[in-house]
């Protein structure tokens, strides 16, 4: 009768072990957010990147941009994607038209229950597309010299870094609108990636005179710094991803993350093809922790 109660005794405990263990294994696998809604423009997109969304179809928004990776890595149950190509700052709040309709005001899917928020902004702010073209246009003048910066110095004032200044309170006001609506979130703003190398380039493939290399590697670099202190201010992480070198639109096919004015992988021109969105989203992992 001992010998049965103590095989009793012994299962019961094997059983209450197994239990815990069990409740262990779902505690570590239960995601750590459950609500995420991904804010931004085209470089939280995914412009051309597969696969593209029809809602709506002028937004470019890819379902292997960085906020599908990282959703799909956390096991994120619920992620509420409103990235738009094109994007500016008044476009958190306002209507955006883009081809073939329109994009709701991306702050109109943040919610109480919202726990993660990424977002992407400021690039369009200062005027990046037309940004590019000038000093591609400007490279044709003088492939060797800096004919891009000359035109964007206006009385020994860069105006480019004047537009980066100028747009931090911008900047600062996004972060406050986030805040308002999510008060519970976890908000990550991340910077641009690297388009160009550090120095010389590799014109014509990216048509940017040698020495505009270095003067635009320095305007992203404005730009990913004041973001960092803007989401530094507002207590936010920033992931700054134009840190990482031997990566842009010049490099091999193999390597590269952002790609050039002819891309050579599904993408939009000078923007990042699906490895630069997997890094992004690798970095923004690495940030929650």
């Amino acid at each position: 009768m001992a010998h049965h109660r103590r095989l009793l005794a012994g299962y019961a405990t094997v059983i209450a072990l197994a239990g815990m263990l069990v409740g262990a294994t779902q505690a570590v696998a239960s995601p750590a957010f459950q609500h995420y809604v991904a804010l931004g423009d085209s470089y939280a997109s995914g412009p051309f990147i597969p696969n593209q969304s029809l809602k709506p179809i002028g937004c470019a928004r890819s379902d292997h941009n960085y906020a599908g990776d990282l959703t799909r890595s956390l096991g994120i149950p619920t992620l509420v994607d409103v990235t738009c190509g094109g994007a500016v700052s008044a476009d958190m709040t306002g209507t955006q038209s883009v081809p073939l309709g329109s994009n709701p005001p991306q702050f109109n899917a943040l919610t109480a229950n919202t726990d993660l928020v990424t977002v992407t902004i400021g690039g369009n702010d200062i005027g990046f597309t037309s940004i590019v073209e000038t000093c591609a246009a400007e490279s044709l003048t003088n492939p060797l010299g800096n004919p891009c910066q000359r035109h964007f110095t206006v009385n020994g004032t860069d105006q480019l870094a004047a537009r980066i200044s100028g747009d931090a309170s911008t900047i600062a006001g996004v972060l406050h609108g986030i805040r308002s609506r999510a008060p519970h979130a976890k908000v990550v703003v991340v910077g641009y990636l690297r388009a160009l190398p550090p120095m010389i380039g590799c014109w014509p493939v990216v048509p940017i005179a040698v020495g505009d290399v270095t003067y635009l590697t320095g305007v992203e670099q404005k730009l990913n710094a004041m973001l960092g202190a803007q989401a530094a201010a507002a207590g936010d992480t920033f992931v700054n991803a134009g840190i990482p070198v031997g990566h842009d639109s010049c490099q091999p096919e193999s390597v590269k993350w952002v790609e050039g004015i002819v891309p050579t992988a599904p993408a939009f021109p000078v923007h990042p093809n699906a490895a630069g969105m997997a890094a992004v989203a690798s970095m923004i992992r690495s940030a929650l922790g």
